[in-house]
């Protein structure tokens, strides 16, 4: 019996929707560019909302203000082996929260590997699926176009988490 504890990487992501159009970004990826919600991994000593806001701000530089979580998704990559390249099996545990942003801040570089942010409209996304880096980019667009909300405190973040050497 494999004694191994199967823990998922846990991510979070914005899904920010302005007059008809979703903000993406295009980021490089080890198979090309692809187009993502911003998001990330959830760092240590922090809460998915500080993880959301922090994310969107590093790839997108442009200030996050959440108003809902969208949804909580599991979702399942797996990467062959190639090109020297060890193969990659993780699924992800993403807390989606959608809201709005401000303009660029000035002088604020885009995360490192992101190479530009783009409004796209519902009909762009759907259209450049192949090149989505996740089927939940599509799918958190299309969870935010069908109305799904729910309020911010359904998530509660214990001070442990905060504690010196966690």
């Amino acid at each position: 019996m494999n004694h191994t504890r199967w823990s998922p990487s846990v991510t979070v992501a914005a899904i920010i929707e302005d007059g008809g159009r979703f903000l993406l970004v295009e980021e490089h990826t080890p198979e090309g560019l692809r187009l993502n919600n911003p998001a990330g991994h959830l760092d240590p000593a922090e809460s998915p909302l500080e993880g959301v806001v922090r994310e969107a701000l590093e790839e997108t530089a442009r200030t996050f203000v959440p108003d809902a979580l969208l949804g909580v998704y599991l979702s399942r990559f797996v990467r062959p082996a190639r090109d020297g390249r060890l193969a990659d099996d993780v699924t992800y545990l993403r807390f989606a929260f959608c809201g709005r942003v401000g303009d660029p801040l000035p002088g604020r570089r885009l995360d490192d590997g992101i190479l530009r942010t783009l409004w796209l409209t519902p009909g762009e996304v759907r259209a450049s699926r192949e090149r989505h880096r996740s089927p939940l980019v599509l799918r958190c667009m299309e969870d935010h176009l069908a109305g799904r909300r729910h309020p911010l405190d359904l998530i509660a973040t214990d001070p442990s988490v905060y504690a010196a050497g966690g």
